[in-house]
Parts: structure tokens; C-alpha cells; sequence
């Protein structure tokens, strides 16, 4: 077995791999998927950033992740997709705070 400084994001992407593999959804149906079902398990932010650029490049925009939460409030119920919402919008401003301290830093190493 060969050694990983990142084991456990290494196992995610391995499990990640195999469910493609074995799904016939296309690309967005998977991740649109993946959405609703990172919801019903009440998954904290940093599950939907581990999704979000993913999801970004097969174009799933705000739009959708919306539709999918209208789609499956009545299963899920009312609180687990307002706790969702929060936690997506969690997940996309660290994204955003991490993208802005890196292009101040380029822009800092670059004058």
C-alpha cells in the first residue's frame, strides 16, 4: 500500500472514481446527485467546497443548486434544506475569501 499524505481525501476521490464508473448518469446528473444527497446527510460546508468546482465546471449554476433544493424539500423537509443553504453559502464564501487572498498575494508578488 503506498503512502499518502492526504489518506482520507484520497479514499473520497477513490470512492468518488468508482461511482462514476459504475453510474450511467451523465457527469451533471451525477453531481446534481451528489447535490441532494450532500443535503439529506445534513453535510457540513467544507462537502459542498469539496464539490463546488466540480459542479462549477460541469456548469451547475446557483439556479440549479435552487432548483435542487426546491426538488427535495418535501423528502428532506424544510430545516435540513434551509441548513443546507446556509452551509453552501458558508462553503462558497470561504472559496471566494481563499480566491481573493490568492490573487493578493500574486498581485503582491507580482510588483
Amino acid at each position: 500500500m503506498s503512502q499518502s499524505d492526504r489518506p482520507v481525501l484520497d479514499a473520497i476521490a477513490g470512492m468518488t472514481a468508482v461511482s462514476l464508473e459504475l453510474s450511467d448518469l451523465d457527469a451533471r446528473e451525477h453531481m446534481i446527485a451528489r447535490l441532494a444527497a450532500l443535503v439529506a446527510a445534513d453535510a457540513p460546508p467544507v462537502s459542498y467546497l469539496l464539490n463546488a468546482g466540480v459542479a462549477a465546471d460541469l456548469g451547475i449554476t446557483a439556479e440549479d443548486v435552487q432548483d435542487v433544493l426546491v426538488a427535495i424539500a418535501p423528502i428532506v423537509g424544510t430545516a435540513r434544506v434551509t441548513t443546507a443553504a446556509g452551509n453552501i453559502t458558508r462553503a462558497l464564501g470561504f472559496a471566494i475569501a481563499v480566491a481573493e487572498a490568492d490573487l493578493a498575494a500574486r498581485l503582491e508578488d507580482a510588483s
